[in-house]
């Protein structure tokens, strides 16, 4: 496997307001030195909804002479809000890949079930309950995307001379001839456990190079079974924010680890170009050892887990991905 990668997020914007407050250089150096000489990548997915946090976190990336993968990651935007992202995106993605960066601009992450104008629905549950045994509306919502996409590669490539992909769930279907690099959001559950292998041979025997992003599980025992959907297990208040776990979930890091462990030995066997585990930390999901039924980090796919100061310590996963990409 070329690319070994992971997750960082920058902070997720959504209706205005963005779920990482705090953004120190510093923090984000450490951080990233520490993806590079203990995780062993050489790669990072730039994730977040803010183009100035971006750039700040690429340039730091690129002199760290990691692969940047510059990813703005629109949530609950309307279709002429995305490009607006895009375009003030790619101008600065393109200032780091002039300075000498490798860098491979990301043009959407699910766009079709994160935002507004591709499918039915005032939010992400909503679309994704319309979508459930109705293969006409994904077509639909799959035609939309490509003529959406059409015309945010057009206004990328006025500002970006480099790579560009799309991190895709499959029932989209992008036309990959706009692309250079294939991107999957393919996430391995016991519903497709048997035919997992098989699937990213699939489409690594299609031509161009493939990236599997997105993939994960959170640190409670069976999540790997519904690894999709291992976040599920958080209460959130009125206002969205989450504050709690659900009664019954026990605590184990060992399932994550296993996981991921697993999943990437298939990619690199299957031929895969390169893989970003989703993710190093979510902030905002705490660790709080102390109070299980307020153990947020039960829930989060971060390799480490963050305490209420925001320090963090490694989990189970975090030695697992290490190790695998030490090793292959």
């Amino acid at each position: 496997m070329r690319a070994k990668g992971i997750a960082y997020d920058t902070g997720f914007v959504r209706h205005g307001e963005i779920s990482l407050e705090k953004f120190d250089l510093d923090v984000v150096r450490r951080d990233l030195t520490v993806i590079r000489d203990d995780l062993h990548c050489n790669a990072v997915h730039l994730v977040g909804g803010d183009p100035e946090r971006l750039e700040r976190a690429a340039e730091i990336a690129a002199g760290l002479g990691l692969e940047i993968w510059f990813s703005p990651y629109p949530l609950e935007l309307a279709p002429a809000e995305i490009l607006g992202l895009f375009a003030d995106c790619a101008r600065r993605a393109e200032k780091v890949r002039l300075a000498g960066a490798d860098v491979v601009f990301v043009t959407g992450v699910e766009l079709s079930i994160m935002n507004s104008g591709f499918l039915p629905g005032d939010d992400v549950m909503q679309r994704l309950s319309r979508l459930l045994g109705q293969p006409q509306r994904m077509q639909e919502a799959g035609a939309r995307l490509n003529g959406f996409l059409a015309e945010a590669v057009a206004v990328v490539r006025e500002h970006f001379g480099g790579r560009l992909t799309y991190a895709c769930i499959p029932f989209e279907n992008p036309d990959w001839d706009l692309f250079d690099i294939r991107s999957f959001e393919l996430i391995r559950s016991a519903e497709v456990a048997d035919v997992y292998a098989e699937s990213i041979r699939t489409v690594v025997a299609q031509g161009k190079p493939v990236a599997i992003t997105g993939f994960g599980t959170a640190a409670w025992r069976g999540s790997g079974a519904v690894a999709p959907r291992s976040m599920e297990i958080v209460e959130h208040d009125e206002a969205g924010v989450p504050v709690g776990v659900k009664d019954g979930y026990v605590r184990d890091e060992a399932e994550q680890a296993t996981y991921l462990r697993e999943v990437l030995e298939t990619f690199d066997a299957e031929g895969v170009d390169g893989a970003f585990v989703y993710m190093f930390a979510l902030s905002n999901y705490t660790h709080r050892p102390d109070d299980p039924s307020r153990d947020l980090d039960m829930a989060s796919p971060g390799v480490v887990k963050v305490f209420e100061d925001l320090t963090w310590e490694p989990k189970a996963a975090f030695g697992a991905v290490a190790e695998v990409y030490a090793r292959i």
